[in-house]
């Protein structure tokens, strides 16, 4: 029973303790990443599939005048899908790999993400709110990446 009481007592030491939280940061990290390699793969899958489905079986070899068009936002959309998917797995990996959060690279992913519900935006649903939001966050995340960048390569400097 000494025993016991005396581990964990040294497990509650500062230095134990925190090594036993990087350990789970780590374990954590390594679970996304598989998590999110299962995402990227289940989007791939549905971009193929939307692809063949859609283009090949359904439009035949002469397809409609316009039809290409009218399936071009969600082909736009399903691909920048998995590169959203890319640069989160990239942020998880860069964590794994320095033990930190980088900013730029959290930024520049929104920026993706929301340019991605740019480009699949129906202008007929959405409001003049819904643009104002949109432009709003353009603007606030392309004013932080404009910031990180200057402080990054003036500390480069």
């Amino acid at each position: 029973m000494r025993k016991l009481f005396k581990r964990l007592r040294d497990a509650w030491k500062d230095e134990n303790f925190l090594h036993s939280l990087k350990d789970v940061e780590v374990l954590v990290s390594k679970v996304l990443s598989i998590a999110m390699l299962i995402v990227i793969l289940v989007a791939i899958y549905d971009l193929v599939v939307f692809l063949v489905r859609d283009f090949l079986i359904a439009e035949g070899l002469v397809p409609e005048p316009g039809s290409f068009v009218n399936r071009l936002f969600t082909v736009f959309g399903l691909f920048l899908n998995v590169l959203i998917a890319l640069e989160i797995l990239e942020n998880i990996s860069a964590y794994l790999k320095k033990h930190m959060i980088q900013v730029e690279l959290v930024i520049v992913t929104s920026l993706v993400a929301v340019a991605r519900k740019i480009i699949i935006l129906d202008l007929e649903r959405k409001t003049a709110m819904d643009l104002i939001a949109l432009a709003i966050a353009i603007f606030a995340l392309s004013v932080s990446y404009w910031i990180v960048r200057n402080i990054a390569s003036k500390q480069n400097s």
